[in-house]
């Protein structure tokens, strides 16, 4: 890890203060970054002009007893990794060779669309319990990295 590693994981962290997630520890912040310029970034929460599951007071997954790393498809909230690729792409700006810096490692769903968009590194700081997600990245040839949090 070097100091833009450091510095692009400390806006990752920022960015995941936005989330409108209501689930303690679910805060998930992305930032793609490329040739050492941000490109876009993301956070989980309920798609545009909808209740997040804050204004709503509870999350439906807890709600509903749905574990972690499970149906990610039964959520309000739209992941901060597949946020960031929509963002690019309604700003039209390439991504393809960029590395997405996550606050938790991409569940299978955000690996696949990580994978599609070019992304060729991903740095997490926060595991996640999906080990699909992880096959899915190594056979792609992405370069997946846990941040440590020691710039060089």
């Amino acid at each position: 890890m070097n100091k833009w590693d450091h510095r692009f994981m400390e806006m990752a962290r920022l960015v995941s203060a936005w989330s409108s997630c209501y689930a303690e520890n679910r805060s998930v912040g992305a930032v793609i970054v490329k040739d050492k310029r941000v490109m876009t970034t993301g956070y989980n929460g309920a798609p545009a002009h909808t209740k997040t599951c804050k204004e709503r007071g509870y999350c439906l997954r807890r709600k509903l007893g749905i574990p972690s790393g499970t149906r990610q498809e039964v959520c309000y909230a739209i992941h901060a990794e597949q946020n960031a690729v929509i963002q690019a792409a309604k700003l039209g700006i390439s991504i393809d060779g960029a590395t997405c810096y996550c606050t938790h490692q991409p569940c299978s769903v955000c690996a696949k669309i990580l994978i599609n968009a070019g992304i060729k590194r991903i740095v997490y700081e926060q595991g996640y319990p999906d080990a699909f997600a992880l096959e899915l990245i190594n056979e792609a040839g992405v370069t997946l990295e846990k941040y440590e949090g020691n710039p060089t």
